[in-house]
This record gives C-alpha cells, sequence and structure tokens, in this order.
C-alpha cells in the first residue's frame, strides 16, 4: 500500500544544519556587537595587543632562563668529566696489553672510583668503553653512546652533547661528556652521562609560572581597560541617548554633568546646545503657528470680498460684448485671473491644513481604474486645447485598493495638467498596474522634458521649470507640492523622471491596504520603450486593452508601452519619501 506525500512523516532537519545556523547566527549577532560598541573594540584591541606583547616578553624570558640553566649543565658536567678524566689515567696507567682479565679487572676499578667522585653537577653515570674491537667484547654492556660523539672522542677531543641516557629502566633526556685515555693497554674512551630531569623541572616549572603571571596580568589589563573605558564611554552614551530624546521631541531632556574634566565640559556643552535649540525650536514653532494663523485668517477674510469681486466680474463678462474691444478683453483677463485667484486661494488652505498636521484621509475600497478615468474625464478639455490626446492602459480586472479618491483623483488632474501643459500638444499616456502589495500610475508626456537635476526641484512650492513661459491653465506653482503630500498621508510614492527634449514622467505608487510600507513599485519610474506621435486633434477613449495586475514588478524589466517611435532616455531619478 503507498503513502500519499501529504501523510509522509516530515523530515528531521540534520543536526549539523541547525548547528551551522546556530553558529551563523552567533556570528552575525557578534558582529553587529562588534560594530556597536566602542567598549568591545577597545577591550579587544588592548587584550590582543597585550597577549602578543606578554608571549614575545614570555618566549624570550623561558628562552634566556633555559638556556642559562643549561650553560650551568654543561660547565659543571665538562669540569666533573675533567677531574674524572685524570683519575682514570691513574687507575688505567699500569695496565699491561694483553692481560685481558687485567684490563677488565683495571676498568671496574676505574668506574667504581670515578663514580665515587662527585660534584655540583649533580647525578650522573659512568661509561668505559675501548677502541680495541678485542678489548670491547670482554667490557661489560654500555649504553648506547651516538655515533658522532664516539668519532670525536676517537680522534682525540673532548666531546659534549645534548642526547638520551638511561634511568633506571627508560630514556630521559641528558647531556653526555666524553674524553679519550691513551694507556699501553690502548686508546679508551671514558663517558660522563648526565640526565637533566632535574633541569627540565626547572625549565617546566619557570613556562608555567610564566604562564600564569601572563594570564592573570592579561585578565588584569582587561579588568582596567573595561574600567577605563566606562568611564569614557558612558558618559558618551548619556549623551546619545539625550539626542535620541531630543531628536524625538522631548526638548527637556539633558545630560547629568559630574566633575570638571573634557567629559563634563562635554556634557555642559551638549546642554548648552540643547537649551538653544529648544529656544530656537520654540521660536520657530511660534513663528509657524503665527504664520499658519494668519495665512488661514486672510484666506477666510478674502473669502467675502472675493465672493462680491466674483459676482461683479461675472456680470462684466457677461455683458463683455456690449463694451469696447479694450473693456471686453480686460474682463476676459479679469475672469480668468480671478479663477487663478480662487484656485490659489484654495490651495494656500490646503498647504496650511498640511503644515498643521490636520490633513485626514477618507478612506474608502476603490477600483483605482474608476479614479483614473474620472481624472482623464476632468482634462479632456484641456487636452483639446492643447491638441494632445490622451491614452490609459489599464488591468482588464479590477484594481482595488484602500485609498482617498477625492485626493487621489487631485494627484492625477494635477499630473495631467502638468503633462499637457508641457507636452507641446503631443501625445499623454496613462498607465496603471498593479502586484499584490501595491499599485501604481504613470503619467508620461513627451514635450520640453526637464533639465538634470530639475526632478528634485518639481515638487517644491511655486517652483516653474520656465518662469517665462505662458500657461493656458495659468498654475499657481502648487499643485504638485500638494499632490506629493497627498502621495505622502497615503503612504505611498509620488516621483518623478525627466529628459530634456525628450519628455517627463511622473509615477504615484500607493499601497493597496491602507497602513502597509511600500517596497517596490509594479511600473518603473524611466520609460524603457517610448513612442512618439505627431501633434493631433483626436483624443482617445480610454483603452479596454488591459494588463494583467502585478505581472511586472520593480527593479528593471518593467514596460510602458505606448506608441510611437522609441527612445531610451537616461534621465533623473528622485523618490520622494514615504
Amino acid at each position: 500500500m503507498s503513502v500519499s506525500s501529504a501523510e509522509a512523516e516530515p523530515v528531521e532537519e540534520s543536526p549539523w544544519r541547525e548547528l551551522w545556523a546556530s553558529i551563523v547566527e552567533g556570528a552575525l549577532r557578534t558582529r553587529a556587537r562588534w560594530r556597536r560598541s566602542v567598549q568591545l573594540r577597545v577591550t579587544a584591541a588592548t587584550v590582543l595587543i597585550t597577549g602578543v606583547v606578554l608571549l614575545i616578553i614570555g618566549l624570550l624570558l623561558v628562552d634566556q632562563i633555559a638556556s642559562g640553566i643549561l650553560d650551568a649543565k654543561r660547565r659543571a658536567a665538562v669540569a666533573q668529566a675533567s677531574v674524572g678524566l685524570e683519575t682514570a689515567r691513574q687507575q688505567l696507567t699500569d695496565v699491561t696489553p694483553g692481560e685481558i682479565s687485567l684490563v677488565v679487572q683495571a676498568v671496574d676499578n676505574t668506574s667504581s672510583a670515578l663514580s665515587a667522585t662527585g660534584t655540583n653537577a649533580g647525578l650522573f653515570r659512568i661509561a668505559l668503553l675501548s677502541s680495541d674491537p678485542a678489548t670491547s667484547a670482554v667490557l661489560p654492556d654500555a649504553v648506547p653512546i651516538p655515533a658522532a660523539l664516539r668519532k670525536t672522542v676517537s680522534a682525540g677531543n673532548l666531546a659534549v652533547q645534548y642526547a638520551p641516557v638511561p634511568v633506571d629502566s627508560t630514556m630521559e633526556k641528558g647531556l653526555i661528556v666524553g674524553a679519550p685515555i691513551v694507556t699501553r693497554a690502548g686508546v679508551f674512551e671514558l663517558y660522563y652521562l648526565f640526565p637533566l630531569t632535574a633541569e627540565a623541572q626547572t625549565i617546566a616549572l619557570v613556562q608555567r609560572t610564566v604562564l600564569i603571571a601572563a594570564l592573570l596580568l592579561v585578565f588584569l589589563v582587561v579588568a582596567i581597560v573595561v574600567l577605563v573605558t566606562r568611564l569614557v564611554v558612558n558618559p558618551v552614551r548619556d549623551v546619545a541617548q539625550t539626542a535620541v530624546r531630543l531628536s524625538g521631541g522631548d526638548l527637556s531632556q539633558r545630560v547629568r554633568v559630574r566633575g570638571e574634566d573634557d567629559l563634563a565640559v562635554l556634557g555642559r556643552s551638549f546642554n548648552d546646545m540643547a537649551t538653544s535649540l529648544q529656544g530656537q525650536i520654540r521660536r520657530l514653532e511660534e513663528l509657524s503657528r503665527l504664520q499658519r494663523q494668519f495665512t488661514s485668517d486672510v484666506s477666510h477674510e478674502l473669502r467675502t470680498p472675493l465672493t462680491t469681486v466674483r459676482m461683479a466680474t461675472e456680470l462684466l463678462y457677461a455683458d463683455r460684448d456690449q463694451f469696447s474691444p479694450a473693456l471686453s478683453r480686460s474682463a476676459e483677463l479679469l475672469y480668468e485671473e480671478l479663477d487663478r485667484f480662487e484656485n490659489l486661494l484654495s490651495e494656500l488652505l490646503e498647504i496650511n491644513r498640511y503644515d498643521a498636521g490636520v490633513a485626514r484621509l477618507d478612506i474608502e475600497n476603490l477600483d483605482a481604474r474608476a479614479v483614473v478615468a474620472r481624472a482623464i474625464d476632468a482634462n479632456r478639455v484641456l487636452a483639446a486645447r492643447h491638441g494632445s490626446t490622451l491614452s490609459f492602459d489599464a488591468p482588464d480586472a479590477p484594481v482595488l485598493a484602500e485609498m482617498d479618491s477625492g485626493r487621489v483623483e487631485r494627484i492625477l488632474r494635477n499630473l495631467l495638467g502638468n503633462a499637457l501643459d508641457h507636452g507641446e500638444g503631443r501625445p499623454v499616456e496613462i498607465a496603471l498596474a498593479a502586484d499584490e502589495d501595491a499599485l501604481a500610475i504613470t503619467v508620461r508626456d513627451f514635450g520640453i522634458g526637464l533639465r538634470p537635476g530639475e526632478a528634485s526641484l518639481v515638487f517644491n512650492r511655486f517652483w516653474r521649470a520656465d518662469k517665462s513661459r505662458s500657461r493656458l491653465t495659468g498654475g499657481t506653482g502648487l499643485g504638485l507640492a500638494i499632490s506629493l503630500e497627498d502621495a505622502r498621508l497615503h503612504g505611498g510614492w509620488l516621483q518623478a523622471w525627466g529628459q530634456r527634449g525628450e519628455g517627463a514622467q511622473f509615477r504615484l505608487t500607493l499601497p493597496r491596504r491602507h497602513g502597509e510600507d511600500l517596497a517596490t513599485s509594479p511600473l518603473p519610474l524611466e520609460p524603457i520603450h517610448d513612442q512618439v506621435e505627431q501633434p493631433g486633434t483626436q483624443i482617445e477613449q480610454p483603452s479596454t486593452q488591459m494588463k494583467p495586475p502585478g505581472s511586472q514588478a520593480e527593479p528593471p524589466g518593467n514596460q510602458i508601452k505606448p506608441s510611437g517611435n522609441q527612445i531610451e532616455p537616461s534621465g533623473v531619478q528622485v523618490q520622494a519619501p514615504a
């Protein structure tokens, strides 16, 4: 009976993989703490430097002590061998050659006599060997002597070599001193074997003492460094935390100052700066409040006389055919400028609401396609006056999003009006796309475009790309600034791209669910394949050929496909903060 994959038991993760994940996580935490903590970096650097210095000093110290101990042992051993050499010569002088038994007896007596003597060289063992094969065959078994040492001694020289020597039943580190003895019975080789057990123990004790002292010194240095750095870092951290609270709006925060040292001077200077900033900020807040109040009062007070002027202007405008040409033209100009004045007054009031922080959203779950279509319909007359066509590319399915339809429609009307004013009578293309988290609307024109750096200025209040250029709509210079505030109020982006002579594109990106943060936009800011048409008078109806929502996402790979000649712009990108 087969078991389906849905019923199969889940595969347990490898313990090695979990261990590796824990190691990586710990390394990342350590790295983050290393980058944030000055105290940790100073302590680690001090420990590293101190450890290296102590290691070098300890190695030199142990090496010097060991060399001194071994040199003293060597000198004492050579002195002991010199004394024994004279004793051995006296014992072996009268040995008759050929009498093997007498030679063996003399060797035994010499070894016993030498073993009974002693100096400050410490414990030793005697080995008396013969260079004559016949004599060597009857001598007692001796310890093995290194061949190189025997060769040097056989040549008639006193020699010293460090080599293992027998101690009880084991071989230990030792020192061998050899010297030749020339007699009538032949050449004998006298070897003193000194074990270095006591010296090795002394050197090991010195090594342990140096190591323990070094570790204690390192711990002491760490404690001192931690204490000293805390004395320096804690006041700096206090200043940083106070600065964070000040930046958060609590202007009453101050640093605690103790003493009269450099850190106390830093704290007092910081407190003086905070007090000065608090006073200036309060003065600016009061000035801003007075300005907002003044703007609001003036705007409201102008409403009443403006209504009277509007009534009189409409009366003159209605009867302008009865006036002379100059008066008739004046009535028309008065009527148009009055419209501009009313728009300016309304936008000033809106800007005042944003500055006062009282602007609010009326959130609804709407189809963004309908909102864009209403904005397009509101600009058809203006498009006809400019001789531009409008095209709209959107998905077939509804693009639902939580938004304030009035504010979004106002953004689009401002973008379309701006595109028509600067589009030089060429087509204006609108595109809508969406993914799971966001929707984007682009407005593309093929007019005069923007110079390098102007994309970051178009949202400034009262900024105009060309102050000498007249506008049929009588723009106030506040439309894009208000649009940017509307986009920010939604938690979205309003961005601009432009290339001189190739037109401009504005992109509005909004979250589909109110309150969520944006990460990417479904449409690119820079157009990819642009097509330019000749100026015309036809106004196209919104297209019914639409892209599926969320089919493409930023970064590159997104496309807006208007119709006409291909252009590959390389303009300036500016992203308005959410």
